[in-house]
């Protein structure tokens, strides 16, 4: 059978009408697949950033745990106390004698306390200690990283630490954190640190000579015996409001007695 031009003629229109139904569905689907493909690419983004964010937070706490093990470690050598003086200044301490109880003797300039037989007859003044037997540092500290050494020897009855400047001299002293005393405790082959409660200490050894370290922003101060190199005590205040002093005490006995160490000419600092 033979198709005739005309007949050509008219089929076209139908089948662009066709065409023209049919396209609509094509772009429908289109539509439909990449709506599917960009939700897979948010749940496959999703995905790994909860993987990173799970990854991340496991590698530092691994980290943070490596850091502790080694800073526990570091402490526990030997050396340590040697090597932590390269980040604080050593600072000269003398003893002020305006504040030193009348049964406290001063010697080699200010530098040595020990117990006298008997009470001076010292003028009255607002700064001395009149309750308890204590001397403070004649220098003020308010900011920074410093550190003293203090030569006990064999003498067991003496605190040291810091304390604010105001603190109480006459009446019921009360030597902790709460009334601005900072200090450890030596007496009678027992070893404390005047926290409140009082916290029992044990030491490997007798601290003939104790190193103080004071970290006046991070708000601690750290004892080690320099004897054996062990950590003695710290305490961690936060932090510290106002300006600082050495602080000593002894108690009443013949062999009380403590001196501060001298700072090598290389390493003074007035104050730190």
């Amino acid at each position: 059978m033979m198709t005739y031009p005309r007949d050509c003629c008219r089929k076209l229109p139908i089948m662009n009408e066709n065409h023209k139904e049919s396209q609509p569905k094509v772009d429908h689907v289109d539509d439909n697949f990449a709506t599917c493909l960009l939700k897979l690419l948010v749940m496959v983004l999703i995905f790994y950033v909860f993987r990173e964010e799970c990854f991340g937070n496991n590698q530092l706490k691994e980290n943070d745990e490596r850091k502790t093990q080694f800073r526990n470690g570091w402490q526990k050598s030997s050396l340590y106390p040697d090597w932590r003086k390269e980040f604080f200044q050593a600072v000269t301490i003398t003893l002020d004698p305006d504040t030193a109880h009348p049964s406290l003797v001063l010697s080699e300039g200010n530098r040595r306390v020990t117990w006298g037989e008997k009470s001076q007859d010292l003028p009255e003044n607002p700064q001395r200690f009149y309750s308890f037997p204590c001397v403070l540092g004649l220098q003020v500290i308010t900011s920074g990283r410093c550190y003293w050494e203090v030569e006990v020897g064999d003498s067991q009855a003496l605190d040291l630490g810091i304390c604010r400047p105001h603190v109480m001299r006459k009446g019921g002293i009360s030597i902790k954190p709460e009334d601005g005393f900072w200090a450890i405790r030596s007496y009678n082959d027992e070893y404390w640190a005047l926290t409140s409660p009082e916290t029992q200490l044990i030491p490997k050894e007798h601290p003939a000579r104790v190193c103080i370290f004071l970290e006046y922003e991070e708000g601690r101060i750290s004892f080690y015996n320099m004897t054996d190199k062990s950590h003695i005590h710290t305490f961690s205040q936060g932090s510290f409001e106002g300006p600082l002093k050495p602080f000593f005490r002894l108690w009443p006995s013949d062999s009380a007695c403590l001196t501060i160490c001298p700072v090598l000419e290389a390493a003074q600092n007035p104050l730190c």
